[in-house]
Formats: C-alpha cells, structure tokens, sequence
C-alpha cells in the first residue's frame, strides 16, 4: 500500500532546523548573526582545562613546610589607619597526618592559610604575592567588599600572574566569621589548600563572651600512590582523605577546655562535600549562619548541623560534663585515613575541672 508523501517536507524541514541547532552551528552563527551574550566564568571547559584537573598538584623546587599549624593569626603593620598584611600564595610539602604529606598550595606555607583577624570597621590592605606556576586571584568569601576587590579573574580583575603582586584594599565589615580562598580554577586551587579563615570582630566588644572560640575548616584530599590530586565530587577524583585545619585524625587538633566554660565553635565548609558535623555530650546552639548572627529566639539548640560548601555555622556549648568529647562528620566514610578507620574528620574536645 502507497503512503501518502504529503508529510515528507516537513520531515526534511525538520531535519535542517535540527541541524542548525547543533553546538558547531551554533558557535558559527555566534561569530556572526547571533548575539554573545556574557559568559560566567567558568562555565565552558575546554578539555585541555578538563585533563588540568585530573593533573597531580604540582610546582617547581617544592619544599616541605616550615610550619606544622595552619590557620594562625597573621601579624600585620600599620600604615597610618590602614593594616597591612601580606600573603604569598606557594606550594609546599604539608604533612596531614604524621605518615602522610600532600603537595599543597598555599597562604604563607600552611593550610589553612593565616587567619586575618580585624575589627569591624578597620581598613585592610593585603598585599598578595604570586609564586604558583598559573595564575591566580582572591575572593573574600561573605565579606562586603567594592567590586574591584572581589577577586573574580578577567571579570573584577586581571588574574595575578606567577612572580606578580596585586593589592586589595577594602573596609572589614559586617562583623562575623568569613574565608578567603582562590577563585581562579578553584576546583583545582582550593581543594589544594588555597584558603583561610578571615575573622571581623564587632566592635562591641562584650558581644563575644565565649571563653575558648576556635575555627575548624573543613576538606577534603587525594592522594594516590604519592601524587596529591584535586578532590572532587566526580567519578575517579573523589577524596580518600579528610582533614579539619589540614589535619587528618589522629593529628587533629585536642580543643581543651574548662568546666563551665562557654565554647564557641566555628565550622567553615570550605571543601566539595557535605558534612553533617556532630559532637558528642552536650548540645549546642547555632548562634550565626555565613557570618549573620542568629536572634536568641530563633537560635536552635542541636546536636548535628549540616555544614555544605561555603556555609559557615557558629555554635556555642556549655562544658558541662568532663571528659574527652568527640566532635566528628557523621558520614562515616569521612572519618577514615584512605578506607581505614578512625581518622579524618574526627577530633577531641578535652574538658577538665
């Protein structure tokens, strides 16, 4: 039986229309009649940007860490009523537990990097110093900075080459726990170690009563027959280690403290991975959220919060109960060293009379 041949035109308009449609008609009509919109950085990778990722952290003459703490404050001088710091971003060789080291880019030679620590309202100057083998830049995560300064390459600024030195300058302000870290190829460049706690006290001093307060920043790591890769949430780059402060458990920090005495607590998730973080013995109250503090009102008292990339939560506890108290994610496999247990994101809260 014949079929009628009436709906063959549109079949073969069909089919040129889904031609024109394709990715290589379309980047040909974007040079010409099409408009180009602005494109987010970051949003089209190359495959050569692709096989960079799965490259082992690298860097020239690498030598091993002079520190063994990351996260310490940064000492800064005064240039009339501004203080000035200085980073230099560098690779070195970071030990995560005793056994193991991980090829890092870094703040100063640790990870975390140093901690800027101000006071809501001063004016900061970093002088930031490039001695990386690619570019990089740095954002102020939560900080409400001019638009120069927020460190997005080729958008806000030109990329800080290698042996190049940039300088950010801006007021330090809304009071309340913060980061900063790379925003250049930072799939790669934070998950190698370029961040670090940036702490705004208010000014009012008497708001911050706590007795011990103490930042954890939370990672994660690859490493594979000694080579450090950049960990990530894809097939065959996933972590097997995970550090808080750059520490993998058992060589984690001890948080000591005191009978009665008010703990506060902040978590920065500055990895690729969620971690639902739980402490033992006594609950906590969230007090701030990505630096806001939280009213009494609304504060919830809990046992486990889970901290995604980027979130900051400050919790606050009362020592009640002495003894050793650990604090760990609640996703088991990240409290193991490559598949073993314990390790990882694991630490000890020591209470004493």
């Amino acid at each position: 039986m014949k079929r009628p041949l009436w709906f063959l035109p549109i079949i073969i308009a069909g089919i040129f229309l889904l031609a024109a449609c394709t990715p290589s008609s379309r980047t040909t009509l974007g040079t010409g009649s099409m408009m180009n919109p602005t494109a987010t950085p970051g949003s089209m990778m190359s495959s050569s940007e692709s096989s960079h990722m799965m490259q082992p952290i690298s860097g020239e003459n690498i030598q091993p860490a002079t520190e063994n703490i990351g996260g310490q404050p940064l000492t800064y001088r005064m240039d009339g009523d501004v203080k000035v710091f200085d980073l230099t971003a560098k690779p070195v060789i970071w030990p995560i537990t005793s056994d193991v080291s991980v090829t890092a880019w870094t703040y100063n030679g640790t990870v975390p990097g140093p901690m800027i620590r101000v006071m809501e309202g001063d004016s900061v100057r970093i002088i930031v110093m490039n001695d990386l083998p690619e570019p990089t830049t740095i954002h102020w995560h939560g900080i409400a900075v001019p638009n120069a300064m927020d460190g997005i390459p080729d958008v806000t600024q030109k990329p800080i080459q290698p042996g190049e030195t940039f300088t950010y300058e801006f007021i330090a302000q809304p009071a309340g726990t913060y980061m900063y870290h790379s925003h250049y190829e930072g799939d790669v460049q934070v998950s190698a170690g370029l961040y670090a706690p940036f702490i705004i006290d208010p000014k009012e001093a008497e708001v911050l009563k706590t007795d011990v307060d103490v930042d954890l920043m939370i990672s994660e790591w690859l490493v594979k027959n000694g080579e450090t890769y950049a960990a990530m949430p894809m097939a065959g780059m996933e972590p097997n280690y995970f550090t808080i402060n750059g520490k993998s458990f058992p060589d984690t920090e001890t948080i000591n403290v005191k009978k009665g005495q008010l703990v506060r607590l902040r978590l920065m998730g500055i990895g690729q991975f969620v971690h639902p973080i739980h402490l033992h013995g006594v609950p906590f109250k969230i007090v701030a959220t990505d630096g806001h503090p939280v009213p009494e009102a609304a504060q919830l008292t809990k046992d486990t919060v889970l901290v995604s990339p980027g979130e900051r939560y400050d919790i606050e506890f009362v020592a009640t109960e002495t003894g050793q108290w650990m604090l760990h994610c609640h996703i088991l496999h990240h409290t193991t060293n490559d598949n073993v247990e314990p390790g990882g994101l694991m630490l000890m809260i020591n209470v004493t009379n």
